[in-house]
């Protein structure tokens, strides 16, 4: 172990590279999650042996650059189908936002140093005069000015590991959730992911969502290092540094959201009262992205939708879902004749009709397809949205997408980057408009309200924003356009659906033009699933939803308040040490 210990201690760097790099791997496709708790404890191991906060920032941030690159390396398939960049544009864009995201590791890594090492913060030495018997002269005379904070020396690296592992966990919450809305969000792979390939590991988010397992998951690393770490130890015991308070802190909350695990599981085999049985087809076309705006391959992808849409024998009436942008077609009425050419019967009627055709006696129809905005008469944006439409050819209801992909569906400061080349990956120079947020879309079914909740894409990977807390919905739809993702991108996605179905008590269906659709139940569990590249259909009945969930109900108030319960505990024995001194 100390040979280990002295290699890594010989090239943290090289170190901290590799193991962002190897802790990818834990995450969909691959799912070797004992790597990646290895490699964090790794990196957990390197702070503590920092000698500085600068050194501690920068291990976090090599550290947060070989996860990052790795881990989102599917970006750069995208751009193979953008005929105005060049292929390998898309490899830099990796790197260049591996870059960016991995300051948030670095923030974590920097503010637990420093928070478990608090003479360099706080300036430490000298303790007030509490003896007021003797004389002024005296105390004069005998006084001794403490040493400023730069000549305070730092304790023995490692000394304060308990501490550390607090922060550090505490710490990861608050920048995950700030990696979620900041210039917009992008919080794709969140740690807690890894949990899904380990049964029940991932229930407390039902209590703490997604970033307060990813806090969970470190502290849990931190406590088994630490043990190891005695293990191996000369002395066998550690003494002092607040060593008991620690342990008794630790095992506490350790036991506490065992509990909520648990508990969390049993709850969510409580079904939501009078909840109608709703059946549902989900179309699979396998339409490449490559081939998705060839000429004629309009007709190829409707083909093949309908051939997985029509309703079988003795089949009732179900929802028919359908992926993200499925057809070209506008279905609303208003827009100016040039708008309809091309599609059938040159009308949104007749691009109405020709899918009512599809249908069975009381089915509805949940497509994605774009919707645009005339102003003026004068198209200035699109929308992307979800269309829900009956078998009379009634349009039920809209959705539109609230969170937008920068460089995907609209161009950030086009003024300073169009001229350098960049352009938006979809097709086309609109931009697209966001929707309000979170809605709940009602259609009847059998005579019966169902309520749909939509979130489109990369919308279902934001944890807390994925539903309307006043309109709970029923279930949640995610149409996707996973074509994108070569064959990294779709079972990543996947399981971070899986962690909203957890999170919110609600089931999820997908739907996907080339793969993975699926139907996941409350509990994470995929109940039936399409894999990439196949052409086909789910018919199935969508699983009960669940009672609230604790976050359902609170959202990421939960997670931040985990969050500052362990930077309390990481300050604890430390106020307490300073105490005795």
């Amino acid at each position: 172990m100390q040979k280990i210990s002295d290699l890594l201690q010989k090239f943290p760097r090289w170190a901290a590279l590799g193991a962002g790099a190897l802790s990818a791997y834990g995450f969909a496709p691959w799912g070797l999650w004992p790597l990646t708790l290895v490699c964090f404890a790794l990196l957990i191991h390197l702070v503590t042996k920092a000698q500085n906060a600068k050194r501690a920032f920068m291990l976090g941030w090599l550290f947060g650059v070989g996860h990052f690159a790795f881990g989102n390396q599917w970006i750069a398939v995208a751009f193979t189908f953008q005929a105005a960049m060049p292929i390998w544009l898309g490899y830099i864009a990796v790197l260049g936002l591996a870059l960016y995201l991995a300051v948030y590791p670095a923030l974590a890594t920097c503010g637990a140093w420093l928070l478990s090492n608090p003479p360099r913060l706080w300036g430490g030495g000298a303790r007030a005069a509490r003896d007021g018997g003797g004389a002024a002269a005296d105390a004069a005379s005998d006084f001794t000015p403490p040493p400023p904070p730069s000549a305070v020396p730092l304790p023995e690296p490692g000394r304060n590991f308990l501490p550390l592992i607090f922060a550090f966990a505490g710490l990861w919450i608050i920048t995950e959730w700030l990696r979620s809305w900041v210039f917009t969000g992008y919080v794709w792979n969140p740690l807690s992911v890894v949990t899904l390939s380990i049964p029940y590991l991932s229930q407390p988010a039902t209590a703490l969502g997604t970033y307060g397992l990813s806090g969970l998951m470190l502290l849990f690393v931190g406590m088994i290092l630490k043990f190891v770490t005695l293990w191996t130890s000369a002395s066998g015991v550690e003494r002092g540094d607040g060593a008991r308070t620690g342990y008794f802190l630790g095992g506490l909350i350790l036991l506490a959201l065992a509990a909520v695990a648990i508990t969390g599981r049993s709850s969510n085999d409580q079904s939501a009262p009078d909840r109608a049985s709703v059946a549902v087809t989900i179309a699979q076309p396998n339409i490449s992205q490559a081939d998705k705006y060839a000429p004629g391959y309009d007709a190829i992808n409707f083909a093949k939708l309908a051939m997985n849409s029509r309703p079988l024998p003795d089949q009732g009436a179900r929802l028919i879902f359908w992926p993200e942008a499925a057809i070209p077609d506008y279905l609303e009425e208003g827009y100016p004749y040039r708008y309809y050419q091309g599609q059938p019967g040159e009308s949104a009627f007749g691009a109405r009709a020709r899918l009512t055709m599809l249908m069975g006696d009381g089915d509805v129809l949940v497509t994605g397809a774009n919707r645009l905005v005339i102003e003026k008469g004068q198209l200035v944006a699109a929308r992307n949205s979800v269309s829900a439409m009956d078998a009379n050819g009634n349009i039920l209801g809209h959705y539109d997408k609230a969170h937008l992909v920068p460089y995907g569906e609209y161009l950030p400061l086009p003024w300073l980057l169009r001229p350098l080349g960049l352009a938006r990956l979809v097709p086309g120079d609109l931009d697209f408009w966001p929707g309000p947020g979170p809605q709940t879309m009602t259609v009847n079914l059998n005579g019966k309200p169902v309520k749909i909740g939509i979130q489109i894409c990369y919308e279902m990977i934001f944890s807390g924003q994925v539903t309307d807390r006043k309109n709970r919905p029923d279930f949640i739809f995610n149409p996707s356009n996973d074509a994108w993702f070569g064959t990294i991108g779709p079972p990543q996605h996947l399981a971070q659906a899986r962690l909203r179905a957890i999170e919110e008590g609600l089931p999820v269906v997908r739907a996907t033009p080339t793969g993975m659709s699926a139907v996941i139940d409350a509990n994470g569990r995929i109940i039936k699933s399409l894999p990439l590249g196949t052409s086909g259909r789910i018919d199935a009945v969508v699983p009960q939803a669940k009672a609230p969930t604790l976050f359902a109900r609170f959202g990421n108030i939960l997670p931040l308040g985990f969050a500052g319960l362990l930077i309390a505990c990481a300050l604890l024995p430390l106020a307490r040490r300073a105490r005795s001194r």
